[in-house]
């Protein structure tokens, strides 16, 4: 049975014409004699160039939208165009063409998305029944020589072909091959193929049918979402002896294992929640020291507004390597003023489970729940007096302060969301050593046939530490929305409809005791 060499093609575009005819794309199609092939006619595959520019505008959630300019040399009337080095991620659903060069004479009547890559067990299966080579080595005078046979079975998929030396079938574990006009079960040897067959391909590419109303080079325009390139956020601060000032920097990492590389390209980033329909199922920091300096740098990013999004651009193109995580320098601020926070919330979040419920609103023992950590908060604000002002994406941010002997050491990190320019953003870093609170419920009544409940609590925080320190006590009103306060030992804030706070200041080894009663009515 004759092979076929290197690179051949069986027909691929026979009986196009028809479909063609159609309208492929929702486009008119002229039946024009040299506007489509025959149905006996192949057509030589042309081959687009390399990219001559590429952009890359990449999303949080790991979706990108590639845009890239190539020249491709056209006859008039139909031609095969073969789009190579494409990311093997592509939503071949998004794709869009355009000439640049004659947009009105230049139509795509097909797309193909090729990405039936080269494996052992698909090129095995390729050659089912047809002749192949085992090459075998003579004991006695060290010498390799050929077999011819016919590949019958491949088993299962086989884990590796080949061996030293190619004796005792173990070279091809699973494989039925004819040879010498006998059947032999896993036969020694080392297994040569003739050549590629049709349909496998190194890499994933586009192959397209287009019309061209002349001949001669094209500079196309492709745009196209691909998946698996994606970028996040990633900030380290250093906090000041005093805690009152930080550095921050943020970190772009920019992640591609999409298949394909992307050299001297263009690169925006889009922060936002933006909506992408994805399928059932879903296939698809760098710790830098940071040295204090007199201003902060220039910026490499350029924020700009897109939507009701936030669009960073790069002000330099950059190469984007397969397989490859970069980090770009997206923001920095110097000795921007911060504050540390220390928060008793004795009931952590275990009210949000009962809040506003008739089922819970009368039980005692709900809110007798004490939590004794004190957490450990910084805040600062994004703004232009702190020296960002900018929209700072989602992304984790690390706190790191320098011990007695000038070293650095980490001190927490935190999650913060996209956060606008003037807002505070607040880092939960840890809980307090030297700070603990004691809660407890001191009495509980219900009034008014089950329509008036009043319950009291006390409040304990000690200050075990050699200086003064600063609390916020967090309570929750969480029985029922209509609320009053009876009585409280100290002054109090009401947040919100389910949170009140007391401040306090405690000196050095001192405690304090906030005392409280409120009232619920339904």
């Amino acid at each position: 049975m004759k092979c076929l060499p290197v690179g051949s093609r069986i027909p691929f575009f026979s009986g196009l014409a028809a479909a063609a005819l159609l309208g492929l794309w929702g486009r008119p199609v002229s039946a024009a004699k040299g506007d489509v092939p025959s149905a006996k006619e192949e057509l030589a595959a042309r081959m687009a160039s390399e990219r001559k520019t590429v952009d890359l505008t990449v999303y949080n959630g790991g979706t990108s939208l590639v845009r890239e300019e190539r020249t491709i040399g056209l006859a008039k009337g139909a031609n095969r165009v073969q789009v190579p080095d494409i990311p093997a991620t592509i939503d071949p659903t998004s794709l869009h063409f355009s000439s640049l060069t004659d947009p009105a004479g230049v139509r795509v009547l097909e797309q193909n998305y090729q990405y039936d890559l080269v494996n052992q067990a698909k090129l095995l299966e390729k050659y089912l029944g047809r002749p192949v080579e085992f090459l075998r080595l003579d004991p006695e005078k060290k010498k390799e020589y050929t077999v011819t046979g016919r590949i019958l079975a491949v088993g299962g998929n086989p884990e590796r072909y080949g061996g030293e030396n190619g004796e005792g079938g173990a070279a091809n574990p699973g494989l039925v091959a004819e040879i010498g006009g006998k059947i032999e079960l896993n036969p020694a040897g080392r297994l040569v193929l003739p050549s590629l067959p049709e349909g496998l391909i190194l890499k994933p590419q586009l192959e397209w049918m287009l019309t061209s109303a002349k001949e001669g080079e094209q500079r196309a325009e492709i745009s196209y979402l691909a998946g698996s390139i994606s970028w996040s956020c990633d900030y380290v601060a250093l906090l000041n002896k005093t805690d009152d000032r930080l550095d921050l920097t943020g970190w772009v990492t920019l992640v591609n294992n999409s298949g394909t590389g992307f050299r001297n390209a263009g690169l925006k980033l889009v922060a936002g929640d933006v909506n992408i329909v994805r399928p059932e199922y879903d296939q698809s920091a760098r710790l830098r020291s940071m040295t204090k300096m007199a201003s902060a740098p220039a910026p490499q990013f350029q924020q700009r507004d897109l939507f009701e999004y936030k669009i960073y651009s790069l002000q330099r193109r950059t190469d984007v390597a397969n397989n490859e995580s970069k980090q770009i320098e997206l923001v920095s601020a110097v000795n921007a003023a911060a504050h540390k926070l220390l928060i008793y919330d004795g009931m952590d979040q275990s009210w949000r489970y009962w809040v506003n419920s008739p089922d819970y609103r009368s039980q005692q023992n709900l809110g007798e729940q004490g939590n004794p950590k004190v957490g450990v908060y910084v805040t600062f604000r994004n703004d232009e007096k702190s020296g960002l002002g900018m929209p700072l994406p989602k992304g984790k941010v690390r706190v790191y302060k320098k011990d007695e002997d000038g070293r650095e050491q980490f001190v927490g990190e935190d999650q913060v969301d996209h956060t606008p320019k003037d807002e505070e953003i607040r880092l939960y870093l840890g809980n307090a050593f030297d700070v603990v609170g004691q809660r407890a419920q001191t009495d509980f009544r219900s009034l008014s046939a089950g329509h008036v409940v009043e319950e009291s609590f006390e409040i304990k925080v000690r200050n075990h530490k050699k200086s003064e320190a600063e609390v916020m006590v967090y309570e929750h009103p969480w029985r029922w929305s209509q609320w009053e306060m009876v009585k409280s030992s100290v002054p109090f804030e009401k947040v919100d409809q389910t949170t009140i706070r007391f401040p306090l200041k405690l000196a050095q080894d001192k405690e304090k005791i906030v005392t409280y009663t409120i009232r619920y009515t339904w």
